[in-house]
């Protein structure tokens, strides 16, 4: 008896060990790539034979000695839905599967950035039955090593339930192939915000690189226990360094109060994510503080506070009493004050915010920040007090490169799919000269490791944003991105959706995605589908000098050259002369050619068109309303020049 018991357990044993498994995306619902070979992988017992059916297809492989198989199945032509099955001492019936167009979405928050968080949201999600178009999300995670499977992640169908957590550009990018093809689409979303290009590229395309290999050399392979202990402890020191005392939540409660002496706290700029500022890159508990004088008439009067807004969570305090709190990161905050909470004299706000990940602090407009009296109102920006109570440990995705490769990239591949759309760069600004190797290392690297060919990869320039207030006099470093991510162009099979004219200088996220999405539709429809159009607005060419004026041609005309104002006045140009100074200029339309000038300027020499970190106002488009790309004539130093990626070790 007991040796039959013996017996059952082993084989239990042996056949939990022989089932055979496919990776995450290889499930209910999916969409599999038309008119490509279509890989289709996994793990059995070494040696075990498994057999694959799809449509009329049936292909047979036996696992090698470490259990891996793969097949390749013909291509199919779009349609479905099927059923996919493998079978070994097991059967995997995968079902609803269907075939047409695949494209992986990646980047940072603005390709994470959901449906639900765009404008005309709600008629968005009310329009989205479209059951053939479907959505996987790659769960975010991270690994020293590369991974074989992802940590999780499904697909879900286009629907007003699901859509709101779809990423909006792939979203948007998605609903527009569909309507002119008419077949079944599939994104998949792999993306972290805040996340910088190097954490997305493989170790072995940096140690391939005359440009990255001494770097990656002094680089070993992580153990992500190791990087966290590390992490840790350099995270709370460097917090205790900047504050000047420990992280502790001990005697929080009285942080409200009126009489609490916060004279040895720090002070940080407020509204601003606190990334950008001294606290740097934290997730946890943050107190701010903020102290006003207000006359015996003002405390008397109804009051409103404005906090702009709060990433993630606040609850705040006006004199120790509670006004207000909110937990949606974008949402302004508009607390009523009681009436007898404002006192003649001293009066303090105390904000606790709770920042569960991505960005942190009071952020927004200005304006937004105040105490309103009824009509006069008192500004609250500025310096705040602030102590960092709490902090929530975990490792950055940028803590190391390749971290993401590893854990939200290999997994895919070899899965076949038609392109990439790319939504990143604003966590590279402050290294923007370099990023014109490192970002098309990365597009190189993932084309290698496919082994599908030049595959389309089309990307976003980055939006308008007044990050540091850069422009030509001092220099800017998102322009010195958007002049990286223009210079990628000269790799094959690559796109550009031109965004400055729908970003939001005051806001990292702009919420107009339907456009983004649009114009990288219009790049594929053009460059992949055969839907001629055009797709893109002018593009720098070359230059002519001529007495007092320089002659700006371009390429990308479309059907002409337009500016959006209604006078057809041209803004954001500036001219400069040998000595690298630039003025405003004026610039008019002729010929299809851009003509610039500037009375202070009578020798020049260079043009710069929308270098700044906010071009907001810049306005020359084509007539088919594609916005011209910035650019600058010259080949001048510039302030990222000598920035270099390295790694804290």
């Amino acid at each position: 008896m007991k040796k039959s018991i013996v017996f059952l357990f082993l084989m239990a044993g042996l056949l939990v060990n022989a089932n055979v498994r496919v990776p995450l995306l290889f499930s209910d619902g999916m969409v599999l790539q038309r008119n490509k070979q279509i890989p289709v992988w996994g793990w059995a017992d070494a040696n075990e034979k498994v057999q694959v059916q799809f449509n009329k297809q049936v292909k047979t492989i036996i696992a090698d000695k470490n259990g891996k198989w793969m097949v390749k199945l013909d291509a199919e032509q779009a349609g479905g839905p099927f059923e996919l099955t493998i079978s070994g001492n097991n059967k995997i019936v995968i079902k609803d599967v269907l075939i047409g167009e695949v494209w992986i979405c990646s980047g940072q928050s603005n390709m994470e950035f959901q449906v639900y968080k765009t404008m005309n949201s709600e008629a968005e999600i009310s329009d989205s039955n479209y059951p053939m178009i479907r959505h996987f999300g790659v769960a975010q995670d991270l690994s020293g090593t590369p991974k074989e499977d992802l940590k999780a992640g499904k697909w879900a169908v286009s629907n007003k339930e699901n859509v709101k957590d779809f990423t909006a550009v792939g979203y948007y990018f998605a609903k527009k192939l569909y309507a002119q093809l008419k077949i079944p689409i599939g994104i998949i979303n792999t993306s972290w915000g805040g996340t910088c290009v190097e954490t997305w590229t493989s170790r072995e395309a940096f140690e391939q690189s005359d440009d990255f290999k001494e770097m990656i050399a002094g680089v070993p392979s992580v153990n992500m226990d190791a990087i966290f202990e590390t992490y840790k402890k350099s995270l709370l020191e460097n917090i205790q360094k900047i504050q000047g005392f420990e992280v502790t939540e001990a005697n929080q409660d009285q942080f409200k109060n009126l009489d609490f002496n916060d004279s040895k706290w720090p002070e940080i700029k407020v509204p601003s994510l606190w990334e950008n500022q001294q606290i740097g890159n934290i997730d946890g508990v943050v107190w701010m503080r903020k102290t006003i004088t207000f006359t015996a008439d003002q405390a008397k009067k109804e009051a409103v506070l404005y906090l702009s807004k709060v990433d993630d969570q606040d609850i705040t305090y006006v004199n120790g009493v509670q006004v207000g709190t909110n937990n949606i990161w974008d949402a302004k905050r508009i607390y009523k004050i009681p009436a007898g909470v404002l006192k003649e004299g001293t009066n303090v706000i105390a904000v606790k915010i709770i920042d569960y990940s991505g960005g942190g602090g009071i952020y927004g407009d200005p304006a937004d920040l105040r105490i309103d009296f009824n009509g006069s109102a008192v500004a609250l920006d500025g310096l705040w007090k602030f102590n960092v109570v709490n902090v929530k440990i975990s490792v950055s995705p940028n803590s190391y490169p390749s971290l993401l490769y590893n854990a939200m990239v290999n997994p895919l591949i070899p899965y076949a799919f038609e392109g990439v759309l790319w939504y990143q760069g604003e966590a590279n600004v402050w290294r923007a000269n370099q990023y014109k190797k490192a970002f098309p290392l990365m597009i190189n690297d993932w084309r290698t490791k496919w082994n599908q060919g030049s595959f389309p990869f089309y990307f976003v320039q980055l939006s308008t944003f007044d990050e540091f207030g850069g422009n030509s006099a001092k220099g800017s470093r998102w322009a010195e991105l958007r002049e990286a991510q223009t210079e990628t162009l000269k790799l094959p099979n690559t796109g550009m959706a031109v965004s400055t004219d729908i970003g939001n200088a005051k806001d990292i996220h702009p919420t107009n995605k339907q456009d983004v999405g649009l114009r990288l539709s219009a790049i594929a429809l053009n460059n992949v589908y055969g839907k001629k159009q055009v797709y893109s607005g002018p593009m720098y060419k070359s230059q002519e000098i001529k007495g007092k004026q320089i002659i700006v041609s371009f390429t990308s005309l479309g059907t002409g050259l337009s500016a959006s104002d209604k006078n057809g006045v041209l803004k954001g140009f500036e001219i400069a002369g040998a000595d690298k100074v630039f003025y405003p200029a004026k610039a008019i339309i002729k010929d299809n050619k851009v003509i610039v000038s500037s009375e202070s300027v009578p020798n020049p020499v260079a043009v710069h068109y929308g270098w700044a970190d906010d071009d907001t106002e810049i306005n020359l488009f084509n007539k088919e309303n594609f916005p011209a790309s910035p650019f600058r004539t010259d080949n001048w130093e510039m302030v990222t020049a000598n920035e270099k990626y390295n790694v804290s070790k």
